[in-house]
């Protein structure tokens, strides 16, 4: 892709989108499907860096890994909880997912395993989920010993028992510790230390577990008891990216057009669905049918809002907001600081290009519309800072994404599909 992408003006944009599978729910059946006994098809999987990284780092592991259909249809040879390999070098380039759930799954292992990333990976934490890791029996570490990677673990198996994880940096932790657990040596009983983050990527964590088998309770909130059961193999259909459909619906509500987005509902198992519920706070008709839901109208007004559990359409949501009358207040997102960038510094920086008033917060952000004009929008090879601050694009002449191809990381046809809705003037 070209290293800056002018974006067009358009009318209000119409149409319908099924984005790619969702990015959160592929990783996790992955690692699901690969310590499961036998053979697993996932349908509707999301071929992108994220994804091919942790499947690379399976094929590395010893779990074979068919794709086929494009990368759409995945079939895993899952190894009954343990890791084959002995030995591997894991390479997860800028993938969360990838880098804290395998750290935790190669402690079932028994060899040395090391995973790394680009530089930025190498600035975001991981010393809670390693600490927790030591709990249940581990030897996982941070090789420069500063609480990040690149990461060593020197497997013996998991032993299990009893382990405090923190909650208040990354819900990925957990979800990490959550998913090898069933194939510890005993039961596991964790619990959450302080305020936990995006809990609903832990809802989908435990759903994704139990169709895949694990037995897994929560007696009492942040409190998780996981039986040493193992997983069985199943046929798992993947849900639409509820965070790639926002950019969709944040164009409906910026040029005040009408999109359907099919295979989403009220009931969705990703929480990001819950960002139409800011929209229609905001002024946009909300349609929730059988097999897709739609946002219509422009957004009129601006709102205060925790985003601590939908933190992913953060930049959607701020994008929308430089369209509307009055103040945005985007609060309970301190933990986007440890993203793809920190994205609290990076949203306040290129709003400020196009026009807007921006008060950083220690949480969030509050964003005070103005009139808007062109910038160049620099990305910081975060592919959720491309996708959503092109909306703007849509509304104001002389908007360019800088380095559109990042998007390669979640939805590499992102912009051929946002393409598809605009309506040329």
């Amino acid at each position: 892709m070209m290293d800056k992408l002018p974006i067009q003006p358009s009318g209000p944009v119409r149409g319908t989108i099924r984005p790619p599978g969702s990015k959160s729910i592929t990783n996790r059946a992955l690692v699901c499907s690969a310590l499961a006994q036998g053979e697993s098809c996932l349908e509707g999987a999301l071929a992108s860096e994220d994804t091919e990284v942790m499947i690379d780092s399976l094929r590395r592991l010893g779990v074979p890994v068919q794709a086929e259909d494009k990368g759409r249809r995945l079939v895993v040879q899952g190894q009954g909880g343990r890791i084959p390999a002995q030995q591997a070098d894991l390479y997860t380039a800028n993938s969360g997912t990838t880098m804290r759930f395998l750290t935790a799954m190669v402690c079932l292992g028994r060899g040395v395993y090391r995973l790394d990333g680009v530089p930025r990976m190498r600035e975001r934490p991981i010393r809670d989920l390693l600490e927790a890791l030591g709990q249940l029996g581990a030897d996982a570490r941070s090789e420069q010993n500063n609480g990040c990677p690149p990461v060593v673990v020197r497997a013996q198996g998991l032993r299990g028992g009893r382990a405090e994880a923190a909650g208040d940096i990354s819900s990925q932790f957990l979800s990490a510790l959550l998913m090898a657990a069933p194939c510890a040596q005993q039961d596991v009983d964790l619990v959450v230390r302080g305020p936990l983050v995006s809990r609903p990527y832990v809802d989908m964590t435990l759903a994704v577990m139990r169709s895949f088998g694990a037995k897994v309770q929560e007696p009492q909130p942040g409190r998780f008891l996981v039986q040493a059961a193992g997983y069985q193999p199943c046929t798992y259909s993947i849900e639409p990216d509820a965070s790639a459909a926002s950019y969709f619906f944040g164009a409906a509500a910026i040029t005040g057009g009408r999109v359907t987005v099919e295979g989403l509902g009220r009931d969705s198992l990703q929480g990001d669905v819950a960002f139409c519920q800011c929209l229609e706070r905001m002024g946009c008709q909300v349609e929730y049918g059988p097999h897709g839901i739609t946002v219509s109208g422009r957004a009129q007004k601006g709102i205060d809002v925790d985003m601590n559990a939908i933190s992913d359409t953060v930049p959607t949501l701020a994008a929308v907001a430089l369209t509307v009358e009055g103040p945005t207040c985007i609060r309970g997102v301190a933990h986007m600081r440890h993203k793809e960038t920190d994205r609290i510094a990076a949203l306040a920086t290129e709003l400020r290009k196009l026009g807007a008033s921006v008060e950083e917060l220690p949480d969030g952000l509050r964003i005070l519309p103005r009139p808007l004009h062109g910038a160049e929008i620099e990305t910081y090879n975060d592919h959720r800072m491309a996708m959503s601050l092109a909306l703007v694009g849509l509304v104001t002449p002389g908007v360019v994404i800088l380095n559109p191809g990042c998007t390669v990381k979640t939805y590499p046809e992102f912009f051929d599909d946002l393409a598809r809705i605009v309506q040329k003037r």
